[in-house]
């Protein structure tokens, strides 16, 4: 197994290993800040080289809420005959060149880097320290002694007793669960049109997302360092304002997101300004320079 990850391994501590050098004039190589920054770099690296793939989630997503009235239709059909309901389904992914796994491509692509970065960060925190990819002792050594925030960033929550550790180990957990919770919600409330919740698929599959990924962290990040949970914080984070943006900018059409940026749109053409047709309220026509008024007749008493 750990010869075919060789090249990852390679390849990100690599990364790591040239951005610790380019920041070790400014802030010392043995220093916790070079190498919890040079973690965050490999982080935006990976995130920029997966842009392509973000953009074809989105598009994958817009096209499978577009399809759901035809999706509904299908189960509502084939209700039971499970076979040909999937059969029709993919057919119609096909139709349409979409797939329901595009969601998943980000995830999947960060998997082997993600189990990559665990293995360098687990073998420099073991006793002996291993070394894994282009490290050299002196780097694993100097790695072994960088702390986040009082904490040796190759500790894990289960690994030691120091309290220092588990009190930042809880903190990353916690802000990783925050993140996934908050950045599947925002998606739920503004980013999706709205749907009969009972019928959509899409929606309950989301719902279940909001609530497992949480747990998923929760229980599973006691046993990763402290550098991996840098990683995958920073990752959430950098989701989280992806996705932001793209609401903001580009909403699905449909939801509650794009609705409210067509109607600032309206205020700032003025369209919203025009007084309405069937309104009761007089308009007073402005006054002509040099046009003689007409005497008002007054009511006798």
């Amino acid at each position: 197994m750990d010869t075919i990850l060789n090249p990852l391994y390679f390849a990100v501590s690599w990364v790591i290993i040239t951005i610790h050098e380019l920041l070790s004039p400014i802030f010392s190589a043995d220093s916790g800040v070079s190498w919890s920054l040079s973690i965050i770099g490999l982080v935006i690296i990976i995130r920029i080289l997966l842009i392509p793939l973000f953009v074809k989630q989105i598009k994958s997503q817009r096209a499978l809420t577009a399809l759901q009235p035809q999706m509904k239709e299908i189960q509502k059909k084939y209700k039971d005959d499970r076979q040909k309901q999937s059969e029709e389904m993919m057919k119609l992914y096909k139709e349409h060149k979409t797939n329901p796994l595009a969601s998943c491509f980000p995830i999947l692509a960060q998997a082997p880097i993600f189990f990559a970065l665990f293995t360098v960060l687990n073998g420099i925190g073991k006793n002996p320290p291993v070394k894994h990819g282009v490290l050299t002792q002196e780097d694993v050594v100097s790695a072994a002694q960088a702390k986040f925030f009082g904490a040796p960033i190759s500790d894990t929550f289960l690994g030691t007793d120091i309290t220092t550790v588990k009190i930042v180990t809880v903190f990353l957990i916690a802000f990783m669960s925050a993140t996934t919770f908050t950045t599947q919600r925002q998606l739920m409330v503004k980013g999706m049109p709205k749907m009969d919740s009972s019928n959509n698929m899409m929606l309950q599959q989301q719902k279940i997302m909001l609530y497992l990924f949480p747990v998923i962290f929760a229980i599973s990040g006691v046993n990763f360092p402290i550098g991996v949970l840098i990683y995958w914080s920073t990752t959430n984070l950098w989701t989280w304002g992806q996705q932001y943006y793209v609401i903001k900018r580009n909403p699905t059409p449909g939801s509650p997101a794009y609705e409210e940026l067509e109607r600032k749109r309206k205020q700032k053409n003025g369209d919203l300004q025009t007084p309405d047709s069937g309104s009761n309220e007089t308009v007073q026509e402005p006054e002509i320079k040099g046009q003689r008024k007409q005497p008002k007749k007054k009511k006798k008493k």
